[in-house]
């Protein structure tokens, strides 16, 4: 599969996912918070959970579960050799390598996500209040942060805390040795021409968009940082593709909510976007910033908000509010369990929480009929008999990982929109 992302509703064609495992459990309320979590999850509820959305996905797109694409990896001698060298230096534990090594492709696989137990072999591991010489990779299902879909290639996401950098070393190693994908990887922590990457380069796909060909939206905040942008500025210069347009969002460093872009703004057709008002339109909100770059040369100004900026280009998107328009408490509680955060799989087709009701009337209000996730999954809906819908996951745990639909997909391949 030739690896395209030219909009964020394209007709979805491939898209890698992850199954939450043990390594969700693999965590206490007490290091939950250094796991980047509010609150410890029941496995057994968020996977009946996961399972309505996998079960959509797979109804409608090839489906590629990272388990069972790095299981295929380490399949490849020297790919395998190299991950384990990459992780093992940046997680200071020389000499693993050939232990690891040793592991079946399986059992190898199950330990890089689900976490490499401390041995108490010696006085200093004894006394270690660590359980893990490797931590489990608890947030491994959001996969959308780790890689992201820029036009024809995959650009690797460098994450705000170290705690998931081995997430995108694994996915790195899959888009670069993977034969299921045919794609170019560009990680903006490696120089480009020799030039020293900025240590505070950060960047998570659930700050990057890409509305058009031609335009990113992005978000800096707590995760991606304007230098994350300015790397993507420079590789795009580097590829001399004529006139493409970056609108730069600022977001509130707290509460953790708005963590990402995609909690506060989210496409859902050609003509609609969903909307956090307090964030994106707010009087006492952060800047909107345009970036255009024609071929080296940038220009950069302010803008009143995203959907302002984008009707400049050509993209006129009605927004649609979060918690809907009545109740600044709904819009809240709303958007802290990601009711800004939905997954278009194609043009006015989305999935989302159930749980956001003030969301859903919102949409409903705007034509998008309701649908069950298990009606779709057991036949009895068919999402193509609709213009738009909101495809309707359960929600209760999940939300509490901090993500949505969104969050939970890795889309490499959409179809074309005609804008």
């Amino acid at each position: 599969m030739q690896t395209c992302i030219n909009s964020e509703i394209g007709k979805l064609e491939g898209v890698v996912i992850h199954t939450p495992g043990s390594e969700v459990e693999n965590m206490t309320p007490e290091n939950a918070e250094r796991a980047l979590y509010s609150d410890i999850l029941n496995l057994s509820i968020a996977s009946q959970e996961y399972a309505q959305l996998s079960g959509v996905l797979k109804k409608i797109a090839q489906v590629f579960e990272v388990k069972q694409l790095l299981t295929e990896v380490l399949e490849n001698p020297e790919a395998k050799m190299q991950l384990l060298k990459d992780i093992c230096t940046h997680e200071r534990t020389p000499g693993m390598e050939e232990k690891l090594a040793a592991k079946s492709s399986s059992e190898l696989t199950n330990l890089l996500i689900e976490g490499v137990v401390l041995e108490r072999n010696n006085l200093t591991n004894y006394l270690s209040n660590e359980k893990f010489l490797m931590r489990p990779l608890h947030n491994l299902f959001f996969t959308r942060d780790s890689a992201m879909g820029m036009n024809e290639n995959m650009l690797i996401g460098r994450m705000a805390n170290p705690v998931r950098e081995r997430e995108t070393l694994i996915m790195e190693a899959i888009f670069n040795h993977h034969p299921a994908f045919e794609t170019k990887t560009i990680n903006p922590e490696k120089p480009l021409h020799g030039i020293p990457v900025d240590a505070k380069v950060t960047l998570e796909g659930g700050d990057f968009q890409v509305i058009r060909e031609d335009v990113y939206v992005i978000g800096t905040g707590m995760r991606t940082s304007t230098q994350g942008i300015d790397a993507i500025i420079e590789h795009i210069k580097d590829q001399h593709r004529g006139v493409r347009h970056l609108i730069v969002q600022e977001l509130p460093s707290t509460p953790e909510s708005f963590i990402h872009l995609d909690m506060v703004f989210t496409c859902l057709n050609t003509d609609a976007c969903m909307v956090y008002e307090p964030v994106v339109y707010g009087l006492n909100r952060h800047k909107t910033i345009y970036i255009r770059i024609d071929n080296n040369k940038v220009t950069i100004n302010e803008q009143p908000n995203i959907p302002e900026a984008l009707k400049k280009l050509g993209i006129d998107l009605k927004p649609i509010t979060c918690g809907g328009k009545e109740d600044l408490w709904a819009q809240e509680r709303e958007q802290w369990h990601s009711g800004a955060n939905f997954f278009a799989f194609a043009p006015g087709k989305i999935i989302g929480y159930e749980r956001n009701v003030h969301t859903l009337n919102e949409l409903s209000k705007n034509g998008f009929e309701i649908v069950r996730a298990s009606d779709v999954i057991d036949g009895k809906v068919n999402v193509q008999d609709y213009k738009k819908c909101v495809v309707t996951i359960a929600g209760s745990e999940l939300a509490r990982g901090g993500g949505g639909a969104r969050c939970m997909t890795m889309p490499v391949r959409r179809a074309e929109v005609n804008w």
